[in-house]
């Protein structure tokens, strides 16, 4: 009994022509025949009438005209759901296969541009020594990279904040580390207090649109807490500069900074309390994963934040974390 109901389905699919849907794909997505016919390089009367025999098939009209332009039925919002379903996955199935023919494995990731340049080498090093891999690594504004990522464009996001949840969405959202952020400067900590000793201090913050800024702009106005503010700067790399190179203070996550740190370059003078920046890296659903994503996700929290620091100035910053005369790590209200 199971097979003569495969069979049937079988025959209900004979019927389909895909040609058509791609079709009509192509004109719901536009609204108006004429600009599609001229995009496709087909005749309007054409392109009419596969998309006429495609509604025979289904039994149901696809559209209906509102005004110059082409409106979806009913009947035309289910077909260009199931149509995306159907595109979606024989794109999969020509990127899956195209991807095990070769040799090298590439591994295309976007960073969002703001994000901290140490916390991607941390992320992308481990794959580089992997034999037969290839990496690619774009960076650009958020929602443009969801967008390549949903296109398949891209295997990897990696993101300190999340983008907006769709209805039904595809896109899987996976915390790789938190961690504290931090004040900065180019002197040592010499009694310094949070947030005492930063007020009327110059300071140097991240652009208005950082997740960090907002909340420690709150946190300001909470404590009546007013500053010099020599700076906004959206780039990290660019606000490390500046933090090095002027005697201002600077907010950032301490992995923007962590060879600084390690070199005395720059001193963390304190911890902000209740301040955290998110590491998220971003994937879609797919019935054929990268291979090389489940490597890439797998490494902890502790790995990605890794200061490393070299053993003298590990005992000089410890020196410096138990003077009575400085208290970085636990700041003071």
């Amino acid at each position: 009994m199971a097979i003569s109901f495969y069979f049937i389905d079988l025959m209900d699919i004979a019927k389909l022509n895909f040609h058509h849907l791609r079709y009509f794909w192509a004109v719901a997505k536009e609204g108006n025949l004429t600009r599609t016919a001229t995009r496709l390089r087909v005749s309007q009367s054409a392109l009419s009438s596969q998309i006429r025999q495609l509604e025979e098939q289904l039994g149901s009209p696809l559209f209906r005209r509102e005004g110059r332009r082409l409106a979806l039925t009913e009947a035309g919002d289910i077909a260009l759901a199931y149509a995306e379903e159907i595109f979606l996955i024989g794109h999969q199935l020509i990127a899956t296969l195209e991807q095990g023919r070769r040799r090298e494995q590439t591994l295309r990731i976007g960073a969002v541009a703001t994000l901290s340049r140490n916390f991607q080498e941390s992320f992308v090093k481990p794959l580089l020594t992997q034999p037969g891999v290839q990496l690619r690594l774009e960076s650009g504004m958020l929602a443009e990279l969801v967008l390549r990522l949903e296109n398949h464009e891209l295997d990897l996001v990696l993101a300190n904040r999340l983008p907006g949840r769709k209805p039904g969405g595809r896109l899987r959202y996976r915390c790789l580390a938190q961690q504290p952020i931090s004040i900065i400067g180019a002197q040592p900590p010499r009694g310094f207090r949070f947030p005492r000793s930063l007020s009327g201090a110059q300071m140097i913050l991240p652009g208005r649109e950082s997740e960090i800024r907002s909340e420690f702009d709150a946190m300001c106005e909470q404590l009546g807490l007013h500053f010099h503010l020599l700076a906004e700067v959206d780039d990290m790399a660019t606000l490390r500069l500046l933090a090095r190179d002027t005697r201002a203070l600077a907010l950032v996550p301490s992995v923007v900074v962590r060879d600084e740190l390690r070199d005395g370059t720059l001193y963390e003078q304190c911890v902000v309390p209740g301040l955290f920046e998110t590491f998220y890296a971003i994937t879609v659903e797919r019935r054929f994963p990268h291979p090389l994503l489940k490597t890439a996700l797998a490494r902890e929290a502790k790995e990605l934040l890794e200061t490393r620091l070299g053993p003298k100035l590990k005992g000089k910053r410890i020196q410096k974390a138990s003077s009575k005369e400085t208290s970085p790590a636990t700041p003071t209200w």
